[in-house]
């Protein structure tokens, strides 16, 4: 009988080892003041008064994955994006508290070793902590070939930010009737409703990662992998220009669409009122719903249609925060305001 080795059972050690070789470089280019050295360690160290100094520090930490958005990575052999979707997922919802971010960790899981794999995977991890100014503090990589096919990955991971206590934006406490909504737009998806997408465009439509969407002037591969929008500069930005305070609620819109987001972070007894002249729903989303003839509810119930984040402010900061909050690329909207709630209305009125 020939000898058992952990090789022979589906892990090999010494590819394992070249494969976390590449990674220390991918997780320094993201390092902060904050981050302290500590090499060869079982963990990452943080030093919340490397950044600046807190008086009454409250951590806020998110986790999220990516979804089935990475069986359209697998399907396009592209992986050098999809980690910005992990990192956005996570990093936005902490924004939505106000808080700042400060590091991140992955986890990656893989039927077999694939060095080459991990560093795409990695890479967009690193590159989504760059643009949310967030250290890659560490992480972790499991090689599981019973659970995992050949080819086969999952990855998620969670963020850790700060904020003074006393700054925490909790729209339940601070949102009130005639505060005024702007809206953040999206880059399409992000990373949600993809067993939607899917079904549509793979089974549906019969469509291949390669075709062209004329449309878009793009092929799908490329329409389906557009990265998450990650909105730490656009919070700063907001924060900057009109001050924590007038910060009176923060939503990120993910899977559930604007109204179910949107109504969680709302006190009793206010409503919402959004106008949906207030911008034009992307054509990305107007061709997914043509290509499977899906019910715009059904649309407005799974994505973001367009608005990725929503932030509430009182009318006097709008100006301010709208203006900060635009980009040539993806300038804000003013969405929409909050009124006093009367019997059997909606929280979230989509108009």
């Amino acid at each position: 009988m020939s000898e058992l080795t952990y090789r022979s059972a589906g892990v090999d050690l010494e590819l394992y080892e070249q494969a976390m070789q590449k990674l220390p470089r991918l997780m320094q280019r993201t390092f902060t003041p904050g981050v302290m050295e500590l090499p060869g360690g079982f963990a990452g160290l943080f030093r919340l008064n490397g950044t600046k100094q807190w008086k009454d520090p409250v951590l806020v930490s998110g986790t999220d994955g990516v979804g089935t958005k990475i069986k359209v990575a697998i399907h396009a052999q592209k992986y050098d994006s999809i980690g910005i979707d992990l990192v956005g997922m996570c990093v936005n919802d902490v924004l939505c508290l106000g808080a700042t971010p400060l590091f991140f960790l992955d986890y990656i899981a893989m039927g077999k070793d694939n060095p080459m794999l991990l560093e795409q995977l990695v890479s967009g991890v690193s590159d989504g902590c760059r643009q949310a100014k967030s250290a890659l503090l560490g992480g972790e990589t499991a090689i599981m070939p019973d659970l995992y096919a050949v080819g086969d990955f999952d990855m998620a991971g969670f963020s850790v930010g700060v904020a003074e206590r006393d700054e925490l934006v909790d729209g339940r406490s601070r949102v009130q009737p005639g505060d005024v909504l702007i809206g953040i737009p999206s880059s399409g998806f992000h990373s949600n409703g993809y067993s939607l997408v899917r079904k549509v465009v793979f089974e549906h439509a019969e469509m291949h990662v390669t075709d062209h969407v004329v449309e878009l002037n793009c092929s799908v591969g490329e329409v389906l992998l557009r990265p998450t929008r990650i909105y730490a500069q656009i919070v700063a930005a907001a924060l900057e220009a009109a001050g924590n305070a007038n910060l009176h609620g923060i939503a990120h819109i993910t899977g559930g669409g604007i109204a179910d987001n949107f109504e969680r972070i709302l006190p009793t007894h206010v409503q919402a009122v959004i106008s949906r002249s207030a911008w034009t729903v992307p054509p990305v989303f107007q061709w997914l719903q043509r290509l499977g003839n899906v019910a715009e509810t059904e649309m407005f119930s799974v994505f973001n249609m367009g608005i990725g984040m929503i932030i509430c402010v009182p009318s006097a900061a709008a100006d301010r925060v709208h203006s900060a909050c635009s980009t040539p690329e993806y300038p804000a909207m003013r969405l929409g305001e909050i009124r006093s709630q009367q019997a059997e209305e909606p929280t979230v009125a989509l108009v």
